[in-house]
């Protein structure tokens, strides 16, 4: 049996790889199981209930029209209870059946900063990290813990292992890696850097599957369905797509036979599902919280809403996607009515606050390059502006405490968007912070689309609210 050690057990990776691991032993080959843990004591109810089904649990996925459908998946093994030490993770990512080293980790949980490096100064966590694996103790950021599990694998002399991420941060599998290079350069381990650069490959990939936070409902589904009292059924959406760049130092599963797409670049696929799927998931959560919806789906119904969405796409970000010079290799203009389609799917009851989390990442990830690449051709950002603005008119409620949830957010720091926010001129304070804009800050065009897209958000929230 050879093995994928998957860090970060959470819903999206059990909808999504998962899943494929599932299908492709259903066809008989069974070569590939997977071993999960975390690296912080997160979801200990769902570990403690995956452990009692020995790994086992049920996905169910709901299409636009609300067809419903369940599967039991059994491709995860091994699931490994959090321990402080993560020794039984080391143990397993140090076996020589272990083939890939898998993880899932939000785009603020890699500590890059516009220019892809560590952030040291902004995040104490990373810091204390670092301090960790220093004094000889496991770590439990991404970087420490996969210092951790190579270290003991570079001693027990197991092998090349591929480091594969599953998740939405741009060009994840060479940033994933130029971070983790920083953080083995900190610790001043130049024996585990020769290791980490001649026995481990690091594969770009794009994923996607809508996959909101389980409520009590889908258990009672799945019961009602199947029988069977599942304490870690999950459910997403009916669509899925993975592609992944070919490049895997150690084997991989036949993933192409369970229409996983191996390629030689991932950039066109990854880029239009950014932009045009992540930004606008985005820009619909922002401007739904504003007027009071719950879910992602009121938010697109919402024809207002639902313009801001779909100009962002049409008249910036397609057509510095899809130019004459270098055409995208997909259709746009059918993935974006796609992705409102799938938005729209009431079904999947989508919050907006799982959605509008993080922005602190997603406005530099997301959207400031369309704003970067259309003011370099000289052209327009009227419409991609009304994704910033919308996200400051949230900011400027959370700040005065008015957001109906509490907002996640590792990359914001909270006394400096306080700060933002009680300035005499919030808009221009927004469009210089450099967390959120880099060498863009202080733009004067920049500056004036926000000015402008700051009171159309002011307009569209008193005209929907009275």
């Amino acid at each position: 049996m050879t093995t994928i050690l998957h860090l970060g057990l959470g819903s999206f990776h059990r909808a999504h790889q998962a899943l494929y691991i599932h299908e492709l032993r259903q066809r008989g080959d069974t070569e590939w199981s997977i071993t999960g843990g975390n690296l912080r004591p997160d979801m200990l109810a769902t570990m403690e209930a995956l452990q009692a089904q020995g790994g086992a649990y049920t996905l169910e996925t709901v299409t636009p029209q609300g067809e419903r459908s369940y599967t039991r998946i059994e491709s995860i093994g091994k699931v490994i209870p959090y321990q402080d030490d993560l020794a039984p993770l080391i143990t397993a990512g140090a076996e020589a059946a272990t083939r890939i080293i898998s993880f899932t980790v939000t785009e603020a949980g890699y500590y890059l900063d516009a220019k892809n490096q560590l952030d040291w100064a902004t995040f104490a966590d990373l810091r204390a990290d670092l301090e960790a694996v220093k004094a000889g103790r496991a770590g439990h950021t991404i970087y420490g813990g996969l210092v951790s599990i190579l270290r003991a694998r570079m001693r027990s002399g197991a092998g090349a292992v591929t480091l594969m991420n599953c998740d939405n941060l741009r060009h994840n599998g060479e940033r994933s890696r130029a971070g983790l290079l920083q953080f083995i350069d900190a610790l001043g381990d130049t024996a585990l850097k020769a290791w980490v650069e001649q026995n481990t490959s690091s594969p770009n990939a794009m994923v996607d599957r809508i996959t909101p936070r389980p409520t009590p409902d889908v258990a009672e589904r799945v019961k009602a369905a199947t029988g069977w009292d599942d304490q870690a059924a999950i459910m997403g959406e009916s669509f899925i797509q993975w592609v992944i760049e070919d490049n895997f130092i150690a084997g991989r599963p036949a993933w192409e036979q369970v229409g996983v797409e191996m390629v030689q670049s991932v950039d066109a696929f990854e880029e239009a599902k950014i932009r045009l799927l992540n930004a606008t998931h985005s820009c619909i959560a922002w401007a739904g919280t504003l007027v009071g919806y719950q879910y992602i789906h009121e938010g697109t119904h919402d024809s207002v809403i639902r313009r801001f969405a779909y100009d962002y796409v049409t008249d910036d970000t397609i057509p510095v996607l899809d130019t004459p010079e270098k055409p995208s290799p997909l259709d746009l203009r059918a993935y974006r009515d796609v992705v409102l389609d799938r938005f729209g799917n009431p079904a999947i009851c989508d919050t907006n606050q799982r959605v509008a989390m993080d922005g602190y990442s997603k406005i530099p990830g997301f959207i400031a390059p369309t704003i970067r690449e259309r003011l370099a051709r000289g052209e327009s950002i009227s419409s991609v502006a009304m994704l910033p603005a919308l996200f400051l008119a949230y900011l400027q409620r959370w700040h005065r405490g008015e957001i109906a949830y509490t907002y996640q957010d590792q990359a914001m720091d909270p006394a400096a968007a306080h700060a933002m926010c009680e300035s005499a001129d919030p808009v221009a304070a927004f469009a210089a912070d450099t967390v959120l804009w880099g060498a863009l800050a202080s733009h004067p065009q920049l500056v004036g689309a926000l000015r402008v897209a700051h009171e159309r958000v002011g307009l569209f929230v008193k005209n929907h609210l009275g």
